[in-house]
């Protein structure tokens, strides 16, 4: 069997980035913006940024910006009415997931009008053509969902959300410009660099982990283990960091896929509103302890990436061990609840689990779960 890898036409790292949105569309000869970003973004003009520069260079936009930090099904559908209406041939993405996964349904449905019905784009769906131009530019250094095939929507009529696989999704042009990220607060900060550890940690282990997307993830997880501390403290050296290791971390896992993890945070997110780098963040040790008697000596070689020394005198039951703590005590020392006691209700945890199983993500696990096993996971974390 052939192992694929898909990424970017093209992407720009480092501080100013942006300015090269501005040759980019002169270049592919694109003419009218439609820039989809959340209302925060706008508020606090973090995507002013990005407008000002299409305005220096005289290129036309229209701003969308009803966008749900969880994107809804009806987030997507207004999007795409109001993309009709703006006369746009072309989408810049400014965000975190949000605003990306709210822009690549647009754009595939614009691309590919059969799938109107936002809910039959779930899984793999067989669309056709290419999705309208996107250029993403993230403000967040976790999701990586400018470097990925995947998207997620929160269905709230039915509280799950469902997630999207589909090559033709991906952004054209991504930007990734640590200045975009400096204004993020530490809790958002944590939060989306422990969805960044979680997406290089899963896209390791998960069955469909090769040698390519292993390079990828294990300097993923050396870059956000010593770098996401800092980004917290809003250090220059960590926020460069951390936009250079989630974007590395997307590189593997957009073309491997995850495990158990995102389908519990997922659940989550869909019943709770949860934020997604925190619910990822308190469940991953835990998932992780779950899985370790089916990853080899994978764990030896996380937790040397994490910064632990030694690793190559631990036995097994040590250096997996020790690659666990490594992550809880990174996901402490930046914040991150301890359990969901918080979040989750008793009452709920049956219809979390059972979302769970139906997940996309799930079958990407290294260990096979039962709907029990997913129960008792989210019970030892009340």
């Amino acid at each position: 069997m052939a192992n694929r890898i898909i990424l970017n036409e093209t992407s720009y790292h480092g501080a100013g980035a942006i300015l090269n949105i501005v040759s980019e569309v002169i270049s592919r000869k694109l003419k009218r913006a439609f820039v989809c970003s959340d209302p925060d973004l706008v508020k606090f003009g973090v995507t002013d940024k990005v407008l000002k520069v299409l305005s220096g260079a005289s290129l036309s936009y229209e701003l969308y910006s009803d966008i749900k930090p969880n994107p809804t099904i009806e987030n997507v559908q207004s999007g795409v009415e109001a993309f009709k209406k703006s006369g746009a041939d072309y989408i810049i993405a400014i965000g975190g997931g949000s605003s990306m996964d709210t822009a690549k349904a647009i754009g595939i449905i614009i691309s590919n009008p059969e799938f109107g019905d936002v809910r039959s784009l779930e899984g793999v769906a067989p669309t056709k053509n290419p999705s309208v131009p996107i250029i993403a530019v993230p403000t967040t250094a976790g999701t990586a969902a400018e470097v990925t095939i995947n998207y997620v929507i929160t269905d709230v009529e039915k509280k799950r959300k469902f997630v999207c696989v589909d090559p033709h999704d991906i952004p054209i042009v991504a930007i990734i410009d640590s200045d975009m990220m400096s204004t993020m607060p530490k809790g958002l900060t944590a939060a989306t660099g422990m969805d960044a550890l979680t997406h290089a940690i899963e896209g390791y282990t998960t069955k469909g982990a090769w040698e390519m997307t292993d390079m990828f993830h294990l300097k993923a997880i050396e870059i956000i283990g010593r770098s996401l501390r800092g980004a917290v403290e809003n250090t220059k050296e960590g926020r460069e960091d951390m936009a250079l290791g989630q974007y590395v971390a997307g590189m593997g896992f957009s073309n491997v896929g995850l495990g158990i993890v995102h389908s519990m945070a997922h659940a989550l997110g869909a019943v709770y509103d949860t934020p997604h780098g925190v619910a990822n963040a308190i469940i991953l040790p835990t998932v992780m302890e779950y899985n370790a008697e089916c990853t080899g000596n994978k764990y030896k070689n996380i937790a040397a990436a994490m910064g632990v020394s030694g690793t190559e005198n631990m036995t097994q039951d040590e250096y997996r061990k020790a690659a666990v703590e490594a992550v809880r005590k990174l996901s402490q020392d930046v914040g991150i609840p301890a359990n969901l006691k918080d979040i989750v209700k008793d009452e709920d945890i049956g219809f979390l689990a059972e979302s769970a199983m139906a997940d996309a993500c799930r079958p990407g696990n290294p260990k096979d779960p039962t709907l029990e096993d997913i129960i008792t996971l989210y019970k030892s974390l009340m």
